[in-house]
């Protein structure tokens, strides 16, 4: 007997069913993940020295802001990210 996982996997191949992607997309899509993953580390970095001494100042109104700064920029690269692996994705 199938899961409910399994027969909705199921329903959702049925509708759209699961591309094949080219060692050349493979590739492109990898070559993303390690861009971006750079990108985000020297975002943290960067930020998080920004943080750390916004707190040692015992600025908490800087500190906020940066933590803010700091999940926005985040967000946003994983949105570029996956905007980009999406286009790989459809050639």
């Amino acid at each position: 007997m199938k899961s409910a996982y399994e027969l909705a996997m199921e329903r959702l191949q049925k509708q759209s069913p699961a591309s094949k992607l080219t060692a050349a997309q493979k590739e492109q899509i990898n070559e993303l993940d390690a861009l971006y993953k750079a990108k985000r580390a020297e975002k943290e970095l960067f930020l998080k020295g920004e943080i750390a001494k916004a707190a040692a100042a015992g600025d908490g109104e800087s500190y906020e802001q940066l933590q803010q700064q700091l999940a926005r920029e985040l967000k946003r690269l994983e949105s570029d990210c996956e905007e980009k692996k999406e286009k790989v994705r459809s050639k």
